[in-house]
């Protein structure tokens, strides 16, 4: 290395007054090794300029070339990788980091320290030097005091101790200078002169020196006296001090053994309060009071103060065996123990738990059992007890009120034990699992009978709203054998299980004869338009409308009460709390996600819980609810109406209270059904629209399911108004009023008597007063259109009957249009022969006033036979037909005078003549 540095210093930087102070052998990290040297150099030139060199061998030959030089002034940043481990890698910071691998690790730190003593005394700026050790940036490196030989001595340090001796003058003595030079005004001049007589007071001021130095030497021998008397001094006190080092030392070791001794109480101390720690930890956490272990071995549980014990005494009992061991408390004896107390407590007092409510469901359906009158045996007992008593009064005059019997006694007698069952829960889960089996067994027989009762008794009211019903059950022998049998034959819908004997049950027929007696069939457009919705349907309509939704109206506080009691009793959630839904969405960590995923696991099951519960305890809900609904549609068609706005407003309050309620979900399935009759009935007035016969001898009129129509659409209304359901009804009018349209069009094609247009006008009519009246939004383009087929066969109908009465002057002055239309001018037409003066004048004769007026008075008798009393267009026929007769009137005025120019020809009446015709006409009739 020595002989490349003299090679470099002699090549490369002598010629360009460099100075060569540090070199290092390099290759870029992380690429293919090409060697090259790093050089720090100075140049010999004021100002210093300090640089870093990149040297590369020439391909070549064998000489070296400059590659690539940096200001040290442009160094921001060395970093040396490691301070504590030798590495040879590097970075320096220019413009851009350049990774240097070394050749060794002592030429980087020679390279290193070089460049940090020439930062400090040329550049002093703030170079940052990381992962460089302390030591290696005080001292100078080794490589450089190794160099023995003279000219190394002369490159690498020889010109840095000249540079080190060199000072710059400071401002006295600049002074200084140019004060001596103005005294001596030739120093610039004449150097020589000035060096000379400088040189001569500089051998004044030697000697000057000498003899002051002579002069105190006597000075200097006593300053030495005194410095050995000093020395002898230091040698006492040290005597001393070693004197003392013994004492502390003896003292030392003393102070160790106490320390010692002190560290090793203090361990003891440390133990004894750690040990402490744990049995008071156990103490405190695995400690049952005598009183709790009474409670849970002996504790009342009927009694309210006894119930609080349990609960205190299980909860305290749960918090002692879930108690977070630390460990090695699993392997003490007196844990163990104390395991296996809690253990026999758990069991034993679940035991009796258990024991203890299952009697308690016994004992509240046994209770409700004893008390409940059944609407079967209240019937029975009703009317056996009278012999020869009319069985009508008996069922509308002595059948209870529709009411489900009430269980919020048994709920809160019941929900003093829901504790103690969220312990029997968390404890001993099939315990839990088994008391909810019999719950629900118990209560599903309960329910069951209470609520086959009730829509007994719904129906039976159902049966009885009408007269003829009344009238049926007054017509019945009185005879107390017949009474049994037919009493038995109703009573026979309730067996010892309680369930429903099928559709042959007495009371469906009951309540289907009845409907029977009211029409002879189902009710139907057709049957409405026939019957014309007397008082006593619509009497009957709200009353079934009543009775339907009181049964929803008892039947929806019962399961929602059932349901909240379910979920209080065997604490079941039903839902995320908000914040903690927040939190799961908020937190990304794994562990909280994965509890977050377990709680709704959780909740999820726990609903699916609820929801078997309940579909076991009221499974009979949706079976009754379907049979009477089928019973209502039997009954009456329109029901279905009734039925789907009642059901759909009971659905959607459910589901605000409770989306996944058992309720909402059970109403939801028969809203499909009620939804489903509707349909079905819609349908059956399409059908009926389809079939309908007209008589070929009576005259049309206004269709019945037109009529039907308009009464289904009043009711229908007053029904849905502020409904839910709207969309339903909107969707069965487009149906409806595209089968009335149609079924109107055909009827008027199929009829013989009455002229179509009266047919489609008088119907049309109809249809147009009803929506207009009704003020149905979405038929408002069928309103529209009705309008526009009623305008259409109006004017068909005025101008088919029009021709009649001036038959051969309408045909006349058609000729006369067809001549004009063929191109002959109208002034000519008179000289054609068919249609000559003289021909006008013959057929206007044989219209005089009085045959006009008879031709027109045998008109109006037609129309009236055409036309339909219900519908009373007579006059505004007859009016536009007058309209229209003066429009020919004029046209036929206008001919003549286009034609007949000046021929004074004109007809036998006048616009006001027929004015008063058309007027006494309608006035006779």
């Amino acid at each position: 290395m020595t002989a490349i540095k003299h090679a470099l210093q002699r090549d490369i930087f002598t010629p360009n007054d460099e100075r060569l102070l540090s070199i290092v052998n390099v290759c870029k990290a992380g690429k293919k090794k090409k060697n090259c040297f790093l050089c720090a150099t100075v140049t010999t030139e004021r100002p210093v300029q300090v640089k870093v060199v990149k040297v590369k061998k020439s391909d070549k030959g064998d000489f070296y070339k400059r590659q690539m030089a940096w200001e040290l002034r442009d160094l921001t940043e060395v970093d040396a990788k490691d301070a504590n481990k030798e590495n040879p890698e590097f970075d320096l910071h220019f413009e851009k980091v350049y990774r240097w691998l070394a050749s060794s690790t002592a030429e980087k730190n020679s390279f290193i320290s070089c460049i940090w003593k020439l930062n400090q005394r040329y550049l002093r700026k703030k170079v940052e030097f990381v992962n460089v050790s302390a030591q290696l940036l005080e001292e100078l490196p080794k490589a450089e005091e190794s160099v023995p030989s003279s000219e190394s001595q002369s490159v690498a340090g020889g010109d840095e101790d000249a540079l080190d001796d060199y000072q710059e003058l400071n401002t006295r003595e600049e002074q200084d200078i140019e004060g001596m030079m103005e005294v001596c005004e030739y120093a610039i001049s004449n150097a020589e002169a000035f060096a000379e007589k400088l040189s001569k007071e500089l051998q004044v001021l030697d000697g000057a020196n000498i003899q002051s130095i002579m002069a105190s030497e006597k000075q200097v021998s006593m300053l030495m006296d005194l410095l050995d008397e000093a020395l002898r001094e230091v040698d006492t006190i040290e005597g001393k001090l070693s004197s003392y080092e013994e004492m502390l030392q003896s003292v030392k070791e003393q102070m160790d053994q106490i320390s010692q001794s002190n560290r090793l109480i203090q361990i003891s101390n440390s133990n004894n309060g750690k040990l402490l720690d744990e049995i008071q930890f156990l103490v405190n956490h695995m400690d049952l009071s005598r009183g709790h272990i009474r409670a849970l071995q002996e504790g009342d549980l009927s009694s309210p103060k006894g119930i609080e014990a349990c609960i205190n005494a299980s909860e305290a009992l749960l918090q002692c065996m879930n108690v977070a061991l630390r460990p090695g408390h699993d392997k003490l004896a007196a844990v163990k123990q104390q395991q296996m107390l809690f253990s026999e407590l758990r069991d034993n007092f679940a035991r009796r738990l258990t024991n203890h409510l299952n009697n308690v469901f016994v004992h509240q359906f046994n209770h409700f059992s004893h008390f409940k009158m059944t609407i079967p045996q209240f019937y029975r007992s009703s009317c056996l007890s009278l012999p020869g008593h009319d069985q009508s009064s008996t069922l509308t005059q002595h059948t209870p009120d529709l009411a489900l019997p009430k269980h919020s006694p048994l709920h809160r007698d019941l929900l003093r034990y829901a504790k103690l069952m969220e312990w029997l829960k968390n404890t001993q889960r099939e315990k839990y699992d088994g008391l909810s089996r019999t719950y629900v067994d118990y209560m599903s027989r309960l329910y069951e009978r209470e609520i086959k009762d009730f829509f007994e008794g719904a129906k039976i009211k159902m049966a009885g709203t009408t007269k003829e019903a009344k009238g049926k059950f007054a017509t019945l022998p009185r005879k107390e054998s017949a009474l049994k049998q037919e009493v038995e034959s109703v009573a026979s819908l309730h067996g010892s299980s309680g369930k429903l004997t099928g559709s042959t049950s007495s009371l469906n027929k009951l309540a289907v004869q009845s409907s029977s007696s009211r029409r002879s069939q189902s009710s139907s457009l057709l049957d409405m338009g026939n019957m014309s919705a007397s008082d006593l349907d619509v009497a009957d309509r709200t009353k079934f409308d009543k009775i339907f939704e009181q049964v929803l109206s008892e039947l929806e506080p019962l399961c929602l009460a059932e349901q909240d009691f379910i979920i209080k009793f065997f604490k079941l959630q039903q839902q995320v709390p908000l914040a903690q839904a927040e939190v799961d969405d908020t937190d990304g960590s794994a562990s909280s996600r994965a509890s977050a995923n377990e709680h709704r696991h959780s909740i999820s099951s726990e609903r699916d819980m609820v929801r078997l519960m309940m579909n076991k305890i009221f499974q009979s809900i949706e079976t009754e609810l379907n049979s009477l609904i089928a019973l209502g549609d039997k009954m009456d068609s329109f029901h279905s109406l009734y039925m789907l706005v009642k059901m759909s407003h009971h659905v959607w309050t459910a589901e605000n209270v409770d989306p996944a309620s058992y309720l909402s979900t059970t109403l939801g399935n028969v809203l499909v059904t009620v939804k489903r009759n509707f349909d079905k009935c819609i349908q059956l007035q399409i059908r009926q629209m389809e079939e309908v016969k007209i008589s070929k001898k009576s005259k049309v009129g206004i269709l019945p399911f037109v009529t039907g129509f308009e009464e289904f659409a009043e009711l229908a209304e007053t029904i849905f108004r502020n409904a839910e359901r709207r969309g339903d009804l909107d969707k069965a009018y487009s149906k409806l009023i595209r089968a009335v349209f149609l079924n109107v069009e055909k009827v008027a094609n199929e009829s013989q008597k009455t002229p179509r247009d009266v047919v489609m006008m008088e119907n049309f009519h109809h249809i147009f007063s009803t929506l207009s009246r009704l003020k149905i939004s979405c038929l408002e383009s069928e309103r529209r259109e009705a309008k526009h087929k009623y305008t259409e066969h109006l004017q068909s109908y005025v101008i088919t009957s029009l021709g009649q009465p001036l038959e051969k002057l309408n045909h006349f002055f058609e000729g006369v249009e067809g001549r004009v239309a063929q191109g002959v001018r109208e002034e000519e037409v008179s000289y054609q022969l068919a249609f000559s003066k003289q021909e006008l004048r013959k057929v206007i004769k044989e219209y005089p006033g009085k045959e006009v007026k008879k031709g027109l008075d045998n008109l109006y008798k037609k129309v009236d036979k055409h036309l339909c009393e219900e519908e009373s267009l007579l006059q505004v026929v007859w009016h536009s037909m007058q309209d229209e007769f003066i429009r020919q009137y004029k046209h036929f005025e206008g001919l003549i005078g286009r034609c007949y120019p000046g021929s004074g020809i004109t007809m036998d009446f006048t616009i006001q003549d027929m004015l008063e015709y058309f007027s006494s006409i309608a006035q006779s009739h």
